[in-house]
């Protein structure tokens, strides 16, 4: 199984528009792209642009992330298969 780590960004000068996405890598394991997905993050945040930004790590192919964290705050959150809801990781 791989995983996915992607990048989405909403263009503040551009409301409305779909946001950017950009497929960040293939991993062979979870805690590799999410360890990728940490370092970009952690650059937007670094960088002072002020889009609106997230990241996902997901299994490849599919559309429920395994992880998701965005550039508004430090929090990471999981998806609980069970009953849908987001947990803080």
């Amino acid at each position: 199984m791989m995983f996915e780590a992607v990048e989405q960004i909403e263009l503040r000068d551009r409301p409305g528009a779909p946001p950017e996405l950009r497929l960040l890598g293939t991993y062979a394991t979870e805690d590799e792209a999410i360890e990728v997905a940490r370092a970009v993050r952690r650059e937007f945040r670094e960088s002072g642009r002020h889009d609106y930004a997230w990241w996902t790590v997901r299994q490849a192919g599919m559309t429920v992330a395994n992880w998701i964290a965005d550039a508004s705050s430090s929090k990471e959150f999981v998806l609980d298969l069970r009953s849908g809801e987001l947990v803080e990781r």
